[in-house]
């Protein structure tokens, strides 16, 4: 069964002056899933993400946000949540005091329950009581994702969450968004980070110069038709480089260690010629990710065209 749709836009177009930040951008996003935003500096990804979280409106399109159209106001819609460019916090004040004090401008009461609930969720718990202004990077990332859980959002809206996590924090941080996935709210995230992208998101929207030019599962940019460089860890280096150059459709890189540019068809016989041979594999590895591999060859030919 279909989920509903968190995010269904169509035609998106905003412009700053003569600057095209969105030229056309259709974008779906389904309840409960993690939707991956990518593409390089100046590509529309802020701007997109602004007009999600109501900071701006488009020039043209049509914009559906948990089922009602975004209207013209700047503001936030209902049941949404996030932040763009790092969160926005008071340094004087401690984590605490810093939820409380965004509770009061959303207009609401500040109990302690969903303050505290919301620091144990992303881990700052310990540092409760601590000024904001000594937080690492890191840190106030996170604070910022507790902020926007006060609301119990069922759309966020998040821009480079892992941004300043050390491996422990950005565990902490995935597993909530995880969570909250599970538990039907739409995340929209935008990083740099492919590799946070391929651990967290089912569907990811590939953006240059403005404009779509992937946007589905992460599985379509995997496509066995790609070639790919792949580096094979064995028991026997020497007699895998033989075999490597012996089979079909693989070519051997030069160097110490082996690597092998094929398609996956070939990759695959590879490792069967290396099993019957009694060469253990140890270890085999894409250089560059699917994802990694797919964002370079896409927004190289889209800047290229324009």
């Amino acid at each position: 069964m279909d989920r509903r749709r968190a995010i269904r836009a169509r035609g998106i177009t905003k412009c700053f002056g003569e600057v095209v930040a969105l030229d056309g951008v259709d974008l779906d996003v389904a309840e409960g899933q993690i939707h991956g935003l990518v593409g390089p500096n100046g590509a529309g990804k802020t701007t997109l993400l602004g007009l999600l979280l109501g900071l701006a409106v488009a020039d043209s399109g049509r914009l559906e946000i948990l089922g009602t159209p975004v209207g013209r106001a700047l503001a936030a819609p209902d049941g949404v949540a996030g932040f763009v460019d790092g969160p926005g916090l008071y340094p004087s004040l401690t984590a605490r005091q810093n939820l409380a004090a965004l509770a009061a401008l959303r207009g609401r009461d500040a109990p302690t329950t969903p303050i505290d609930e919301a620091l144990e969720q992303v881990g700052l718990t310990d540092v409760a009581d601590d000024r904001a202004a000594g937080f690492s990077l890191g840190m106030r990332q996170r604070l910022g994702l507790a902020a926007a859980l006060l609301s119990r959002p069922r759309l966020l809206v998040l821009d480079e969450p892992a941004n300043g996590l050390d491996p422990a924090g950005k565990k902490h941080v995935n597993g909530v968004l995880t969570r909250l996935a599970a538990q039907g709210t739409g995340v929209v995230l935008s990083s740099h980070r492919m590799d946070d992208v391929e651990a967290l998101c089912s569907d990811v929207t590939i953006l240059a110069t403005g404009r779509v030019v992937f946007s589905g599962p992460l599985s379509k940019l995997a496509v066995e038709s790609r070639e790919l460089d792949y580096r094979l860890l064995t028991s026997d280096p020497p007699a895998a480089r033989r075999l490597a150059a012996e089979t079909p459709g693989i070519a051997v890189a030069e160097g110490d260690a082996l690597v092998v540019h094929a398609l996956v068809p070939a990759l695959d016989e590879l490792v069967v010629r290396l099993v019957r041979a009694g060469i253990a594999l140890r270890e085999l590895a894409p250089v560059v990710s699917p994802l990694e591999a797919a964002f370079l060859a896409l927004t190289e030919q889209q800047e290229a065209a324009a």
